[in-house]
């Protein structure tokens, strides 16, 4: 049987396996489990040009420390303009008909490319913001160089904040991909698309999701299963999500929302220097130095 089945039928099933796939995907050229590669080795890269002496395999002698950062930043820049020229072709019209990258697509690349590297040392800096928000907001921190290794939070955010500079700069598929890859292993949910301010600190971090049209403003801490989300959706004429509304709340400065808290919507506000309890449920605004506990 499955010698006639390797005969008459793997063909034919191949081919309507291709068309049926092909529906979904369409004529895109991403490799997606070679594009997943190149994703980890990016974060790995950034970070360890970052933060060389805690990410890099190995001792590294400081004298030899800004040529690893140099070639670390080389190697990541050639990376991300081969990936950004990938996806900007895949959704390219003219590249699409041509079957190959067209100039638009490789000019557009190398532009992001040079703008994303030269926001390193700014976001580097505003990284730095969120160590000594973790050190100052946890008594079980000990040094600068725990909270580097051994806290999911700030593995996630220094993949947050790396993807949402290339999400400002609309590079398709890879910012999410980016902070995919940081959920998946950290189990925090931040969407590139969210705005963070400095200091944030997430202690524990399970389960923490943070939508993409959230805002959050300076010296914010979150507990584990913290939610901010949307509420609704609003719907085209043909009963699909309009794309692009903002839809989740917006957190001011020196906020503390414990354990299990949900936040949902976009007319949502939480005003500065207050305090959300653990497990609340929220979908209206309050005012600044509010105090939200269940009763």
């Amino acid at each position: 049987m499955i010698q006639q089945w390797l005969r008459d039928n793997a063909v034919p099933t191949a081919q309507n396996l291709t068309a049926i796939t092909h529906q979904a995907t369409g004529d895109g050229a991403i490799s997606g489990y070679g594009m997943q590669n190149k994703v980890r080795r990016l974060i790995d890269l950034l970070r360890c040009a970052m933060y060389p002496s805690i990410y890099h395999d190995g001792i590294v002698r400081p004298e030899f420390v800004p040529s690893l950062v140099t070639g670390k930043l080389q190697e990541a820049a050639a990376l991300l303009y081969e990936m950004c020229s990938s996806v900007m072709a895949a959704t390219c019209q003219e590249a699409q008909k041509g079957g190959v990258e067209c100039d638009c697509c490789r000019e557009k690349a190398d532009l992001v490319t040079c703008k994303f590297m030269d926001s390193i040392c700014d976001i580097a800096e505003v990284l730095n913001t969120d160590i000594i928000a973790a050190y100052e907001g946890d008594p079980a921190a000990r040094s600068a160089e725990e909270i580097l290794l051994a806290y999911p939070a700030f593995e996630a955010l220094s993949i947050f904040r790396l993807a949402h500079r290339l999400y400002e700069l609309n590079v398709p598929l890879i910012p999410r991909m980016m902070t995919e890859q940081a959920h998946s292993r950290t189990g925090i949910d931040i969407h590139p698309g969210a705005t963070i301010g400095k200091y944030f600190f997430i202690d524990h971090g399970t389960g923490v999701v943070i939508g993409e049209t959230c805002i959050i403003g300076e010296r914010v801490k979150l507990y584990q299963g913290v939610t901010l989300g949307a509420k609704s959706f609003a719907m085209d004429d043909d009963g699909n999500p309009v794309k692009g509304v903002h839809r989740h709340p917006r957190v001011g400065n020196n906020v503390v929302i414990y354990a299990g808290a949900t936040i949902l919507g976009g007319d949502t506000c939480i005003g500065d220097d207050s305090t959300i309890g653990g497990s609340v449920w929220l979908t209206h605004s309050v005012p600044a130095g509010s105090k939200i506990y269940n009763k």
